[in-house]
């Protein structure tokens, strides 16, 4: 399996909005995104890149497993 790398915070965005979630608002530099089902949403800093274990954190809140989030990056 591919290994986990800092990404753009627009792309993990791209590959949470493509699991079901949705921008729900911005709160200065964090961008908030929810979906129904899942009780904690998501909180992404816009900033150039994301560390890894905020990827982490964010696929283990979203109930995402890594081939899930390898798979939704390449698409």
């Amino acid at each position: 399996m591919s290994r986990l790398t800092p990404q753009h915070y627009q792309a993990l965005i791209k590959v949470f909005s493509k699991s079901g979630f949705k921008v729900d608002h911005q709160t200065g530099s964090h961008i908030i995104m929810t979906k129904p089902g899942v009780d904690r949403p998501l909180v992404i800093q816009k900033g150039k890149d994301v560390p890894v274990f905020h990827i982490k954190n964010l696929l283990r809140t979203a109930g995402l497993s890594r081939a899930d989030y390898f798979e939704l990056l390449k698409g």
